[in-house]
């Protein structure tokens, strides 16, 4: 309401904001019909030229044209009306099962290089069952892009659901590019919520710092944080300001006053987001721009990170240094760091450009760098921020859809240079396939089982790790190997048990001849009988006159037979070493 007063007048000026709903006023049992009818809190002005559009679980409907839609009831439909862009919430036609999607917020406006997330609720009868969901931003009729698979949010985009009737799209380091409107689609087992219901619309605004210059007899000016559009969580926000690099503790509002200076640039921050420097006055000062904000490259590549600086031209520049740890004081030259012995260079095309080159990028150089230079009169500081970068390796995802698996040459960052992809079978290179991040496979068809791998094309030495699919070739030989290496192992101990048994029989055969083979020419002493008989104690024959005896006792249970061998001697034995004995026990 806005009160203006002329005179004695006393005129007041009302302004109503109406939004729209729809209302529901069911039909008689005949009919089994109810008429929907998209109202507002007021009578609007110009109601007679209105358009009105209506949507039935999220899809438009052509035909209604008019504020008033009839329509058949059906527990799964729900109706919204829309005027002039302005929608109104879905309602069920019949109690409150039915389909429906609630957006959080209309618009968000986020800051570039931020975390935003983009949250809905859904409604669907309870005898449905969820079978997908999806967030997407780009979409043609009947064909849905899901923003996850998306090549231009690889590893920027998560979904959450923290229960089943809500899901929230988290999309981190915002691009200007990432500004569209993002919507929301479910399906069940017996429809799905339509794509021409409107979603939630991103805006993504990158910083800057506006200079208001004040008097000339004040000699300062007021800077100013700004964004393109009004943020969000604008209450919430802490702004940090930098002066020639160096952050500054003590202001902490979004405009901060500064005594005017050619030599001074001034920057803004908020929630780790910042501005490019500007100048307070003219345009030579200090600054430093860096071409990205943050780089992702593959493991094993190489890297250029550039920044262009300027300063006041009656400065002599010094010295300039490329450094990714640092503490106060002390700047620790990329240069000099033994990691990069060997893979560091610094290129200058002109005075005022710096590039810093890693080659055989690794891990571990995941990094913040930043660029700082010194003149005659001045530095540029530190805590100003450079460029990220972060070094990934690849991996292979699967995801399967319709009995199909697709492959997907995956990084954990979106890559900041254009590859081509090279996949491999088995060891083998495909040349078939189109050379992309993603390969589809049938995993019950034999020519595409088998172990996969992608790398990208300049660096085939650095691929990925395998990825089964199917029942591989590789598998099947292992387990031929396997089973070959079993029953190997069952051959050599069945062999050596026949060879066990068989020396042991062997030394009974040798014993056996020995004692009973002479049993025709033998003279054999004692009873061996079954009976139990008294052990026969051993005879002791003189060896001078009993040259040719020889002796065996032989004990069976509870039996001992005492056999007596005659044998004729070797010749050339001693006669101590004619008599021989022997002693056989049997359990």
């Amino acid at each position: 309401m806005t009160i203006k007063t002329t005179g004695s007048l006393l005129v007041v000026f009302l302004w109503y904001v109406a939004g729209l709903q729809v209302k529901v006023t069911p039909g008689t049992m005949e009919q089994n019909t109810s008429t929907l009818t998209c109202t507002t809190t007021c009578k609007l002005t110009n109601d007679s030229t209105l358009n009105y559009t209506w949507y039935k679980n999220g899809q438009q409907l052509d035909k209604p044209t008019s504020f008033q839609h009839s329509v058949k009831e059906y527990n799964t439909d729900s109706y919204s009306c829309a005027v002039s862009g302005v929608h109104s919430p879905a309602v069920c036609v019949l109690g409150q099962s039915c389909m429906a999607v609630t957006y959080s917020h209309q618009s968000i406006c986020a800051l570039k290089g931020s975390t935003i997330n983009i949250s809905c609720s859904f409604n669907y009868p309870s005898w449905n069952v969820v079978e997908n969901i999806t967030w997407f931003k780009k979409w043609e009729t009947g064909a849905i892009k899901n923003v996850s698979q998306d090549p231009e949010f690889a590893g920027r985009v998560k979904y959450h659901q923290p229960t089943d009737k809500d899901s929230t799209l988290r999309i981190t380091d915002l691009r200007l590019t990432d500004s569209a409107e993002y919507k929301f689609r479910f399906k069940t087992n017996t429809t799905s919520w339509g794509y021409s219901y409107p979603g939630t619309t991103l805006i993504v605004s990158g910083l800057q710092v506006k200079v208001t210059h004040g008097t000339m007899e004040q000699h300062t000016s007021t800077l100013t944080c700004t964004t393109t559009c009004n943020l969000t969580d604008d209450s919430t926000l802490n702004y940090t300001w930098y002066k020639n690099g160096q952050q500054l503790d003590k202001p902490t509002s979004f405009q901060h006053s500064v005594k005017v200076y050619n030599t001074d640039s001034y920057s803004c921050a908020v929630s780790g987001v910042h501005s490019p420097a500007v100048c307070v006055l003219g345009q030579r000062c200090m600054a430093v721009t860096y071409f990205h904000q943050s780089i992702c490259a593959l493991k094993g590549s190489s890297i250029n990170i550039s920044c262009s600086f300027k300063y006041p031209s009656w400065h002599v520049v010094k010295n300039i240094t490329w450094f990714k740890r640092w503490e106060t004081g002390a700047i620790k030259n990329v240069s000099q760091d033994p990691e990069y012995a060997g893979r560091v260079e610094y290129h200058q095309t002109t005075d005022k450009d710096s590039t810093l080159r890693i080659t055989d990028l690794r891990l571990t150089d995941s990094a913040e760098y930043k660029f700082r230079f010194k003149t005659n009169a001045t530095s540029w500081g530190y805590s100003y921020p450079g460029t990220t970068l972060t070094v990934t390796d690849l991996k292979v995802s699967p995801t399967t859809k319709d009995g199909k698996v697709t492959l997907t040459c995956s990084t954990t960052c979106s890559l900041s240079n254009n590859y081509t992809y090279i996949w491999y079978k088995n060891g083998q290179r495909l040349t078939n396939p189109v050379p992309t991040a993603h390969l589809t496979l049938d995993p019950l068809s034999d020519g595409d089982r088998g172990s996969y791998c992608c790398a990208v094309e300049g660096l085939d030495t650095l691929p990925s790790l395998q990825c089964p699919i199917g029942r591989s070739n590789s598998v099947n030989e292992a387990a031929v190997g396997i089973i070959v290496c079993v029953v190997i192992l069952l051959l050599c101990l069945a062999g050596f048990i026949w060879f066990r048994k068989k020396t042991s029989k062997s030394k009974c055969d040798r014993l056996d001849t020995a004692v009973i083979g002479q049993r025709d020419t033998s003279l054999v002493y004692g009873n061996v009988s079954d009976m139990v008989m008294t052990p026969i104690a051993a005879q002791t024959l003189d060896t001078d006159n009993q040259e040719d005896l020889h002796y065996a006792s032989v004990l069976h249970r509870n039996q001992e037979v005492s056999v007596y061998v005659t044998a004729q001697p070797s010749q050339t034995q001693e006669q101590d070493e004619d008599v021989q004995y022997a002693a056989v026990k049997f359990n």
